[in-house]
């Protein structure tokens, strides 16, 4: 398969990208790294990557920024950071990707456990995460016959549990492989519209 990784030179992308390097072609994307550059907040850089790479199997994308901060703190502007970044930038790579999916392919967008089990200063992240659950159930059911859309939800990832730990008290961090395997699930099996969480 040929599969390109958006974000995949951060700390799941990384892992999601070498993982299915194993038995398949990966091309990399990110807003400065990578094999192809995209910014997924802009519709026609995300349109230009396409153009760039042409037609793939799979779509996965691991890359999408929030604003963390208490409620209370949050200017309209803040809010905006996760719509523009997490959820349009997600919402338009499956806009303008499926274009771009050979028959068959599938699409792999990301969440987290934030969806479920918000901390402190996560409401933005929360709102974002839970907006694309419900737009994949949605257009999964659309486009059922045409390509298959689902978004993988993790919870805190051992690679970043040092430097983020603190943050998700409770949180028991989960391997890497195991992250890479909800993303498999996702590519490689049968699966549309659903919402693959990898907590345990």
């Amino acid at each position: 398969m040929k599969i390109i990784v958006i974000g995949g030179q951060g700390t799941i992308g990384s892992a999601v990208a070498n993982h299915f390097k194993k038995k398949h072609e990966v091309i990399t994307a990110s807003r400065s790294n990578g094999d192809v550059q995209v910014d997924m907040e802009n519709s026609e850089s995300i349109k230009n990557m396409f153009e760039q790479i042409g037609k793939v199997d799979a779509i996965v994308n691991c890359a999408g920024a929030t604003k963390w901060g208490p409620f209370a703190e949050l200017s309209e502007e803040d809010f905006y950071v996760g719509l523009r970044g997490k959820l349009m930038g997600q919402v338009n790579i499956v806009r303008i990707g499926r274009n771009y999916l050979n028959e068959g392919g599938s699409i792999t967008l990301t969440t987290g456990v934030l969806a479920d089990d918000p901390v402190k200063g996560a409401t933005n992240s929360a709102m974002a995460n839970n907006a694309i659950h419900g737009f994949v159930l949605a257009v999964s059911q659309e486009h059922r016959n045409d390509f298959r859309l689902n978004v993988v939800s993790p919870e805190l990832v051992e690679d970043s549990a040092e430097r983020l730990g603190d943050a998700f008290p409770g949180h028991t961090p989960v391997s890497m492989l195991k992250v890479a395997k909800g993303y498999e699930r996702s590519v490689e099996g049968l699966r549309t519209g659903e919402i693959i969480r990898v907590y345990e």
